[in-house]
């Protein structure tokens, strides 16, 4: 599919993007519930494009979701081992899961940790957010790091089955670069985790 360019010219900074993107909003006209499972929510909505022109967008609502990475006093981690349907592989991911209704992401950040590590974390801070599926969701992903570590029970979903995974954090970013982690969720924490570490971090590891 080609793509209209609203203005071709290229610019050699980064610091207006924002502004200059202004022109590439669409407005939505309309929308349709199409699908309501346990866990999807699609949509289908008429837009009208930059131009003025109008054509549909299917997407999916989500209600968002938290990914902590749990930080031991010596630079361990812990990851976790899950198998995943869609593509029929077990991932090493962060422990994360979707938002509950009038749940904050830093609450949702703390229960998944605990609930899928029995970790649970005196110190907990957000390091940034990102949106995983831009081009079917409105998901947002929150990211937090923790640390001062307590061990408590794991207590997860009945349908979860978990392995565990304690591992240096420098361990866990040559995994990243020699393809073992592929989900996303679980590259970015670690990155943005890593990169705070390193300027902010409580300790050094």
């Amino acid at each position: 599919m080609s793509a209209k360019h609203i203005n071709s010219k290229i610019v050699n900074s980064i610091d207006n993007w924002r502004e200059l993107s202004d022109g590439l909003k669409e407005t939505q006209l309309s929308t349709e519930q199409i699908f309501k499972g346990d866990l999807l929510d699609v949509r289908r909505d008429a837009v009208q494009l930059p131009d003025s022109s109008q054509t549909g967008r299917e997407y999916i609502v989500h209600p968002g979701a938290s990914a902590v990475l749990p930080v031991y006093d010596n630079g361990d981690i812990m990851l976790v081992g899950q198998y995943r349907y869609p593509v029929a592989l077990a991932m090493l991911e962060v422990p994360a899961g979707k938002l509950d209704a009038g749940e904050s992401p830093e609450t949702t950040a703390k229960r998944e940790l605990t609930e899928e590590t029995g970790l649970r974390c005196r110190h907990i801070h957000r390091v940034g957010h990102f949106h995983p599926c831009i081009g079917y969701s409105d998901e947002v992903i929150y990211l937090f790091v923790g640390w001062d570590i307590e061990q408590e029970a794991v207590n997860t979903d009945d349908d979860e089955f978990l392995t565990h995974h304690r591992l240096p954090f420098s361990r866990a970013i040559e995994l990243i670069h020699d393809g073992t982690i592929t989900d996303g969720k679980t590259i970015v924490t670690l990155l943005r985790v890593w990169k705070w570490w390193q300027a902010k971090g409580p300790f050094r590891i």
